[in-house]
């Protein structure tokens, strides 16, 4: 029988407790690895789950734009690049706000995802949707919008907003600008409007 001060005995006890700790460690490691790959799938999970929604809304509002404007889609053949907010929601009724969630198409392709918020102040109907669509016919002009951290209509870049000629096609003047504009609600286009101000940002999506 060893006694409690027998080398071998100290020995044997300290193996035992660091093949406890080791147990204990692995465990914890384990567990904390579980977490934050949970953590992380269920991120990534959310995140495509949002892109989804956004292109699917994004694919809406292309098609709506052009059943509804004679013209839009060979235009939207020649742009490098479209920016597609398929929902911008205002809401308040003296000092209110706009704001939306959309995706750059470039190639047909989403290649990056924005918000866009505008204040306002005046009158306006609570809860009021509308479509914001710009098309960059310039490839300059794509190229600064991409490679800015924050991007305001009318100071970074001036949007020609689509106006329809006695035809009914879009105006051969609007056609030249190196970016293009619409916006529209259930009623159809929306003219007389101008989005300076209008500031877009990029999404962590």
């Amino acid at each position: 029988m060893f006694s409690p001060l027998d080398p071998e005995a100290i020995e044997s006890r300290e193996k035992r407790m660091n093949r406890r700790n080791f147990v204990v460690l692995s465990a914890t490691a384990l567990a904390g690895s579980i977490t934050a790959f949970t953590t992380t799938t269920s991120s990534a999970a959310e995140a495509d789950s949002k892109r989804h929604e956004i292109n699917a809304a994004a694919d809406g509002a292309l098609n709506k734009l052009y059943a509804s404007v004679h013209g839009s889609r060979e235009l939207a053949g020649k742009a490098n690049g479209i920016l597609v907010f398929p929902s911008v929601i205002a809401a308040g009724l003296v000092v209110g706000g706009e704001y939306g969630k959309g995706a750059l198409r470039v190639g047909g392709k989403s290649v990056g995802y924005y918000s866009t918020a505008t204040g306002s102040f005046g009158l306006q109907a609570g809860g009021q949707s509308k479509s914001v669509i710009l098309m960059f016919m310039a490839q300059h002009e794509l190229e600064k919008f991409r490679k800015s951290k924050g991007w305001t209509a009318g100071v970074d870049g001036s949007v020609a907003l689509v106006k329809i000629g006695a035809n009914g096609n879009i105006d051969t003047n609007t056609m030249r600008a190196p970016i293009i504009g619409f916006v529209m609600t259930n009623a159809g286009l929306m003219a007389n409007l101008s989005l300076e101000g209008t500031k877009i940002t990029r999404l962590n999506l």
